[in-house]
């Protein structure tokens, strides 16, 4: 018998599992901007304060205390679909009743209850994310990484575009309680793809136990990189601070310099989420040339900068000047994410990689959703200037611990688990 052919490009893309992970991107995407900024137009457009507006980023804190229950999403199976299929769609249907739940109530006559449904939606998008990482990494043979991540991706991006952009032209026309019914309408219809979806078969038995599922990850990961594993722990952290300190008020920003629902909806959420896409491809081409470690050093300077625009923008405000600021800002942002990702994945050992992903990605959402927290306290007590000047700032700890364990001269960080890892984040990215 001859040697098996690799399969073709189209072969790869037309597979059943390609599908599901297209839908799954999708329901990964929307829950994040509808408990965020478009969370937060909504309560701007109804008069909510800024300072009650930059707290409600802590609704985001179940993505950065994911990893506590990733063990038990990895060693139990739910009775129905498999290990995998099984806790996604329970999640994506709670999300929608979540969501619709979150339509019921006014931002000015029920912020609290608002605000526990909106947590209630961040921790079941959260516990899908768990599940959904775990099941890309299983059901793609090493073939077909790269369709099955873009398509993933792809996915990620149009809920982003639906949620963000087009929901914020849509509250133009309807009142906001049925942007988000639509929402829910369309999570509940992606639930339909997961049971359509093929479960895995699994190529390593799962953890026995769920103290080996919650010790050994842990274990392998400070083993690899020593005392240096909690300065990386820090830099996860704190690396893309000033991105999400003004990513929290950017849309309260624009809408309270004079530009309406739409214009933030189509040059936000539409030509800067092309943009980001852009910034991501070209990120993980310059990541295959620069390395890992060289690619943080200059996406995050870059980074940093891109903050001028929005600086420009608040002394002198202009329709063109707002959308070169919202271009720049979200390109840079896209190679962030390219060299960002590719770094947290080559950290992350195959064999624990569900709850070390969890681990670091729940890292990075501590800063995008609990540390950014008084943002808008910052900014109403500094003016939108100073503010934008501060997020620049911000970027700076992060940079400065980058000679501990990414040095410009080395290709890969200390403590990377294995070179594949950061070739299919590049893809991801």
């Amino acid at each position: 018998m001859g040697s098996r052919q690799p399969p073709t490009w189209l072969q790869v893309f037309t597979q059943r599992k390609m599908a599901g992970l297209l839908a799954l991107g999708f329901s990964s995407g929307m829950p994040l901007l509808l408990t965020s900024k478009t969370l937060q137009a909504w309560m701007t457009v109804e008069g909510v304060d800024l300072k009650t507006i930059g707290l409600f980023s802590l609704v985001g804190l179940p993505y950065s205390l994911k990893f506590l229950w990733s063990p038990i999403i990895d060693r139990y199976a739910p009775p129905f679909l498999g290990r995998r299929r099984g806790w996604i769609v329970l999640a994506q249907a709670g999300l929608a009743i979540a969501i619709f739940l979150m339509s019921l109530v006014s931002p000015t006559r029920g912020i609290e209850r608002l605000a526990a449904f909106a947590i209630l939606v961040a921790f079941l998008s959260a516990s899908q994310d768990i599940a959904v990482d775990a099941y890309r990494a299983d059901v793609l043979e090493p073939a077909e990484m790269g369709a099955g991540a873009a398509l993933y991706v792809l996915g990620y991006r149009v809920a982003m575009l639906a949620a963000g952009s087009a929901a914020l032209i849509l509250a133009d026309h309807l009142p906001w309680a049925w942007v988000y019914r639509l929402s829910a309408a369309a999570m509940l219809c992606v639930t339909a793809a997961s049971f359509l979806s093929p479960e895995p078969a699994y190529r390593e038995r799962p953890p026995e136990t769920l103290s080996a599922a919650v010790v050994e990850p842990f274990v392998d990961f400070f083993k690899r990189s020593g005392w240096q594993g909690a300065a990386i722990l820090g830099f996860i952290v704190i690396y893309k601070f000033g991105d999400y300190l003004i990513g929290n008020m950017t849309t309260p920003f624009l809408l309270k310099t004079g530009f309406t629902q739409t214009d933030v909806g189509a040059i936000q959420g539409g030509i800067g989420l092309f943009a980001t896409i852009v910034g991501a491809l070209a990120g993980g081409a310059m990541v295959s040339r620069l390395g890992i470690n060289r690619s943080l050093w200059v996406f995050g300077a870059l980074q940093a900068v891109s903050n001028l625009g929005y600086y420009v923008l608040s002394v002198h405000p202009g329709y063109w000047l707002m959308v070169g600021a919202i271009i720049i800002e979200n390109f840079c942002g896209g190679l962030v994410t390219a060299g960002f990702v590719a770094f947290m994945m080559c950290l992350c050992s195959p064999r624990y990689s569900a709850v070390q992903y969890a681990l670091l990605t729940s890292l990075m959402a501590l800063s995008r959703d609990i540390l950014v927290s008084p943002a808008g306290v910052i900014a109403k007590g500094t003016g939108w200037p100073l503010f934008f000047l501060i997020t620049i700032a911000a970027a700076v700890p992060g940079m400065a611990l980058l000679p501990v364990f990414a040095p410009w001269n080395k290709p890969l960080p200390l403590g990377a688990a294995q070179h594949e890892g950061a070739e299919k984040a590049e893809v991801a990215a």
